[in-house]
């Protein structure tokens, strides 16, 4: 039987990184993984995948709207959806290939195939040709990760009713693509597919988009995305969702407890994610599951049971790959003996739109909920000399800080490169920098961090020099 101090179940973002900080901290790793490739859901039906479409379908958009006032003028552009689908493979292949060097450099044993636990030390592998191998492991961390929900009352039949894993492969430009759920997967795919020329609908059972994120950022995005041809019912419960050939039909109650209907010829059904523990024999190691189905762990992601972990999606808190990312090394070098720590209010949120939305800390929302005095900076990006440049003006930075202190509790961006962007309120609330501290720092110009500093120069003083 194999022996190894760490096994990590699942090869996502958090799953292959535990593993590789493992490595590097001397213990002798295993990796377990079900399907072919590495890299779990991010890589190989999400994150990377979404966002080289999102790319390829904003190019067409330029090309097709934007690149006459640049001076560009060209032939009707034509958008060639299996092209684009193809270039996104090729993408992921070459993710999901670093992903192997990385194991190899790092003298990772790889098991392919379902792991599932004997006990809470020994761990077996069922490989695809059915046959299985059992090792044992000292520590094993689960990064099981999350897959789409739905609800109770959708067939999902993948060809029409479909989740975003269907809609990174469509074979076709919806007429009316119909989007349940306002969140950062309907907004990013919805996107992509309204710039190919689809109509998008969101229907949204709360009274506003990306409703988790600062007020702020949803009315701007709502107002950008409604320019781009989005359309939105806000605050509308569906109740049926009903294929009928190449039509799906989706009953839904607006506000007013009125029946409404939308016809589409696809619908994606986006109404978040639920952690993944299907085949992992939790209950022969002993660990236990909250009400929710996540794993149950200590504030050292520690389960139940004292030698095995849990990371990322399969967890408590944001389903966000870096999060993932931050707790499998957390994990790793507490193994070690080390100290780390994650500090869960600094996980930036990012939409992929365009413009981008991104935001770290605490939103206004939560501040007046919890009683804090703070004070608000904001600065429109219209106002930026590089947004006017590059005909990108449409959002803001906003900054919230103490009100006596003056310390940054929170950044919110919509504008371009949001994405990148927010990276600098991340540091500065991790050095638990004042607003005035960014006020005061150089941004070169000019870049799109100017709105950073300006929207930090009203916060602290109401003096912001370009508004």
């Amino acid at each position: 039987m194999s022996q190894f101090d760490v096994t990590v179940i699942g090869s996502g973002p958090g799953g292959y990184v535990a593993a590789i900080r493992a490595a590097q901290l001397g213990f002798t790793t295993a990796i377990i993984e079900k399907y072919p490739t590495l890299g779990g859901t991010c890589l190989n039906v999400g994150c990377i995948p979404s966002k080289a479409l999102l790319d390829s379908s904003e190019h067409f958009e330029n090309a097709k709207h934007n690149f006459a006032g640049h001076g560009i003028i060209i032939n009707e552009p034509q958008a060639d959806i299996a092209r684009m689908i193809e270039r996104k493979n090729e993408v992921v292949k070459q993710n999901t290939d670093g992903i192997n060097y990385l194991m190899n450099k790092n003298k990772i044993t790889v098991f392919e195939g379902v792991g599932s636990f004997e006990s809470a030390t020994q761990i077996k592998v069922t490989k695809n040709d059915g046959s299985t191998e059992t090792i044992d492991s000292k520590y094993t961390i689960i990064a099981t990760g999350s897959k789409p929900s739905s609800l109770p009352f959708i067939t999902l039949d993948k060809e029409r009713v479909i989740t975003s894993t269907e809609a990174l492969n469509l074979k076709e430009i919806p007429k009316h693509l119909v989007v349940i759920g306002g969140g950062v997967i309907g907004l990013e795919l919805g996107s992509v597919y309204l710039r190919l020329g689809a109509q998008v609908t969101v229907v949204e059972f709360m009274d506003k988009i990306i409703p988790t994120m600062d007020g702020a950022l949803s009315k701007e995005l709502t107002k950008v995305l409604k320019k781009q041809g989005m359309k939105f019912m806000l605050s509308t419960a569906v109740s049926a969702v009903e294929r009928n050939g190449d039509t799906v039909k989706i009953t839904a109650k607006d506000k007013k407890g009125e029946e409404v209907v939308v016809e589409g010829d696809y619908c994606l059904v986006s109404v978040g994610r639920k952690p993944y523990t299907d085949g992992l024999g939790l209950e022969k190691a002993g660990v236990e599951l909250d009400e929710r189905g996540r794993v149950k762990t200590n504030d050292h992601l520690q389960t139940n049971v004292a030698n095995i972990y849990a990371i990322g999606d399969v967890i408590k808190g944001a389903m966000l790959a870096h999060k993932a990312e931050e707790e499998g090394v957390f994990v790793a070098e507490t193994l070690a003996g080390q100290k780390p720590h994650v500090n869960y209010n600094l996980i930036p949120g990012v939409v992929y739109t365009w413009p981008e939305v991104a935001g770290v800390g605490k939103t206004e929302e939560q501040l007046k909920e919890e009683g804090v005095a703070y004070k608000v900076g904001s600065f429109p990006m219209r106002a930026l000399g590089r947004s006017r440049a590059s005909g990108d003006v449409d959002g803001l930075v906003k900054i919230i800080a103490d009100e006596k202190t003056d310390e940054v509790l929170g950044m919110h961006i919509v504008g371009a490169r949001a994405a990148d962007l927010i990276a600098e309120g991340v540091i500065a609330m991790e050095f638990r920098a004042s607003a005035e501290d960014i006020a005061r720092s150089s941004h070169a110009h000019p870049t799109y961090a100017e709105a950073i500093k300006e929207a930090a120069l009203d916060a602290t003083a109401k003096r912001p020099i370009h508004m």
